[in-house]
Parts: structure tokens; C-alpha cells; sequence
């Protein structure tokens, strides 16, 4: 089974990579950008028996730091 788990900061959590982004882009002319927050993907293939509290625990343990980060799980 692929997976793909997509992790992004929490709302009102400070982004300075996004924040980078934003700012390189207005220098690349881009001006029509309101905003970047950026974040991960994985994408993982994992057995069929797989069960949803094992997905879980993989991305609260090792993918995604839940203090600041939310994260969705997307089944390919």
C-alpha cells in the first residue's frame, strides 16, 4: 500500500523557511504571492496489512514533531 503523509506547522507557528520562500520569490518578480508556509512529504509503501494505529504512531514518533506540526494521511 503507498502512502503519502503530508506534515505542515500548526497555525501561528513562526515558518522562516516559508517566510525565505516568500521573500526570495517577490525578488524573482513573483509578486501576486500572499503567503508560503512550507512543509514535508513522505511517501511510504508499507505492507497491506498495515493498521491505521501503526501509520499513526509513525508519523507522531519519527515524521512529524506534534507540538508544532499537523500532519494527513493520503492513501495512494
Amino acid at each position: 500500500m503507498k502512502l503519502r503523509i503530508i506534515v505542515s506547522l500548526k497555525p501561528g507557528v513562526l515558518d522562516p523557511q516559508g517566510r525565505a520562500i516568500h521573500k526570495a520569490l517577490g525578488g524573482l518578480g513573483f509578486a501576486g504571492v500572499a503567503d508560503v508556509r512550507a512543509g514535508k512529504v513522505f511517501e511510504l509503501e508499507v505492507a497491506d496489512d498495515t493498521s491505521d494505529d501503526q501509520i499513526d504512531a509513525m508519523c507522531r514518533q519519527l515524521l512529524a514533531n506534534t507540538v508544532i506540526e499537523n500532519y494527513r494521511v493520503e492513501r495512494a
